[in-house]
């Protein structure tokens, strides 16, 4: 289940030694009080009644506190009663900005392997969760919640499984919680986490001084891991002579001061820093969703990557960043706001600017060295692969894709800070038509289209903004394409008439018949014949003009379908050969050949059985020349159904084994799509 979202002000608490050993201890009363909490009656027992929805717990405590890891722990605890496994979502960007209800329904549906329909609002996406966990033993950790409206959405109508929250305050509105409050840990429990950094003997060498540390921290795991950190990497420092820096260090008033402690000791070593080092980190907190590699961290500063590289590490081993794995970084939610701070009070705009163009640009190409990796041997995208510094191709495909997965919400990310950034939108048409690209190639147009809506729309939102109508135009094609696939056909029709708008707006001849045609095809879905052959007819007009004969013959061939749904068998007829000629005149055998066979249909429906024969004969034939084998199996499949219907079943078993014989190993013909639902 997903761990991308942890907030890493907890990893502390007492898994925050836990960096080294992976061990969790202290919080024994609050990890005895949650249990408890588990089986406490609720009102619904007392009254005879089987709880209607998960129960929830709740852990309370400021950013730095370990409320994160104390609830990693208890999920750790309970893991053997909840056989289903351990789901895990944050609410709250690194930034402070709150998540939406959609994009965590769609981590967590993810997670659950549970299609996602592209498109899909707040609402239907929360209920395809809770009827994902309706059946299911699950335990679901939710991260940093502003508010009760972001917990309630998510919660499982399922009794059977245990919703754990963490915020910084008490969730009202959601009833029977009882917020299990933390604050800094104990006094012992903070000596033996600065112990797990410096070493028994720095701390059994003056015990005295370790206690007053762990004071100066406010037993705030987060500080105290900065700190021992800061003392591992100094090992010639005693702990009295860092209590007392800390303690002679000026308290920061606009901090509150449950926060002070934290704050006062990542000043001190954020200021123990050299000056690049801490230029790069200030700039951190410009990293989408907080996450951070090599790459961008080689962008933001711009340095080497095997430089930012080592930086990172480093910063790692000092608590300023949470190893992800062995590639990603993420900043920890509790020093975000005072990484921003910072970056804002040190740094001109001019240049923070420049660092967010320099990391988009760096993203643009590795997005396109991850798409051009896809692309055949020899193929102009691989040529200027190769001429990509070696630190920004990929190997394999597989490599590429395994950076893609890892990568992808912090590239969602990315591109939604570049569009709501708003100056620097060059930039951000680029990062989002690259991002596009590499999953279509990767995962698929269908697979990643969930992803691909979400793009598209911030295409919209810049086109909109920049008066780009051309983009503005393809963007609502691509956003109804998607609305008309999975069933809002009202929603596509408005988008396809807004992008007809903007196309001719654009003077984009491609846009505007596109955009026709596709309305033409909302109204045949809806069954509005009338309107559909009206718009096929101005589609086709535009076709016609251009000299654009291949797609006039499919426009024919639309007009033709819809004119024998609605019964109209002469304007069928009439239009089936028109697209019949033109297939012939543009050199498109197989489309000539079914042409035909669906004026045979037509003919049939029309009560012209004769006529029908012989034109299905003649798709026969047509079928043979082209030489396409599956084709013409189809059409021999056809011409043997004719004859039954004419009575002579003789000769339709001749064509069945005719076709049977053309088969072979192939499997089945493939079906000659129907015109009629009376065929």
């Amino acid at each position: 289940m997903t761990d991308q979202a942890v907030d890493t002000s907890g990893m502390a608490a007492g898994s925050a030694a836990g960096r080294t050993t992976g061990e969790f201890f202290g919080r024994v009363r609050e990890l005895k009080e949650l249990r408890d909490d588990i089986e406490r009656t609720g009102l619904d027992t007392l009254a005879g009644r089987r709880a209607p929805r998960a129960r929830v717990l709740l852990i309370a405590g400021r950013p730095g506190s370990g409320r994160t890891a104390l609830a990693a722990a208890l999920a750790a605890n309970l893991a053997g009663d909840y056989p289903d496994g351990t789901l895990r979502a944050r609410l709250t960007d690194p930034g402070g900005e709150r998540v939406p209800t959609e994009r965590t329904a769609r981590a967590l549906l993810d997670e659950l392997d549970v299609p996602v329909p592209p498109g899909a609002g707040d609402d239907e996406l929360s209920e395809l969760v809770r009827a994902a966990l309706a059946h299911r033993r699950v335990l679901l950790l939710l991260d940093d919640a502003a508010d009760a409206e972001q917990v309630d959405p998510l919660l499982p109508d399922n009794p059977d499984c245990l919703v754990v929250a963490t915020a910084r305050g008490p969730l009202t509105g959601i009833p029977g919680v009882r917020p299990c409050t933390i604050g800094g840990l104990d006094t012992g429990s903070a000596v033996e986490l600065l112990g797990r950094f410096t070493g028994a003997v720095r701390i059994t060498v003056d015990p005295t001084a370790a206690d007053s540390l762990a004071e100066e921290c406010g037993g705030q795991p987060a500080a105290l891991t900065l700190i021992g950190g800061w003392l591992a990497a100094s090992p010639k420092a005693s702990v009295a002579d860092v209590t007392k820096r800390l303690h002679d260090m000026p308290v920061d008033p606009g901090q509150p001061t449950g926060a002070r402690p934290l704050a006062r000791t990542f000043r001190f070593v954020y200021e123990s820093l050299p000056q690049p080092s801490a230029r790069m980190l200030r700039l951190l907190s410009l990293a989408p969703a907080g996450v951070v590699d090599a790459h961008i961290a080689s962008a933001l500063a711009g340095c080497s990557v095997s430089g930012a590289q080592t930086a990172l590490d480093d910063f790692a081993a000092l608590g300023l960043l949470h190893r992800v794995d062995g590639r990603q970084y993420e900043v920890p939610g509790c020093l975000a706001p005072l990484l921003k701070a910072l970056m804002e009070d040190r740094d001109r705009p001019a240049e923070v600017q420049l660092a967010r163009a320099r990391m988009l640009e760096r993203t643009v190409r590795r997005l396109q060295s991850c798409r051009a990796i896809t692309e055949p041997d020899g193929s102009p995208a691989r040529k200027k692969l190769a001429g990509l510094p070696r630190a920004l191709r990929f190997p394999n495909v597989p490599a590429a894709a395994e950076w893609l997965r890892i990568r992808q919400p912090a590239l969602l990310a990315s591109a939604r800070m570049a569009v709501e950034d708003g100056e620097l939108d060059t930039l951000a048409r680029r990062l989002v038509a690259a991002l596009v690209r590499a999953l279509a190639a990767h995962r698929g147009t269908e697979a990643a289209a969930p992803e691909l809506y979400g793009l598209h729309r911030l295409v919209l939102d810049v086109a909109e903004r920049c008066g780009l109508h051309r983009e503005k135009a393809a963007a609502l094609l691509n956003l109804a394409d998607l609305d008309a696939r999975t069933g809002r056909t009202q929603e596509a029709l408005t988008r396809y008439r807004a992008a007809l708008d903007a196309g001719r707006a654009a003077g984009d001849p491609y846009a505007t018949g596109r955009a026709m045609e596709s309305v033409g095809g909302t109204y045949q879905e809806l069954g509005d014949w009338q309107r559909a052959s009206d718009w096929y007819g101005r589609a086709l007009e535009q076709r016609l003009t251009r000299g654009e004969r291949a797609d006039a013959a499919r426009l024919y061939g639309r007009l033709g379908a819809v004119h024998t749904y609605a019964g109209r068998y002469g304007e069928a007829l009439r239009n089936w050969r028109a697209s019949a000629a033109g297939h012939r005149k543009a050199g498109d055998l197989p489309g000539h050949a079914r042409a035909l066979s669906e004026v045979a249909r037509v003919q049939e429906y029309a009560g012209r059985p004769e006529e029908s024969l012989r034109t299905c004969r003649e798709a026969v034939e047509w079928a043979r020349r082209a030489e396409d084998v599956r084709l013409h199996a189809a059409l021999e499949l056809r011409l043997a159904d004719t004859l039954d219907r004419l009575g002579d079943p003789a000769a339709a078993r001749l064509h069945r084994s005719a076709a049977e014989r053309l088969l072979g190993d192939e499997g089945s013909a493939y079906e000659i799509r129907s015109t009629s639902a009376r065929d």
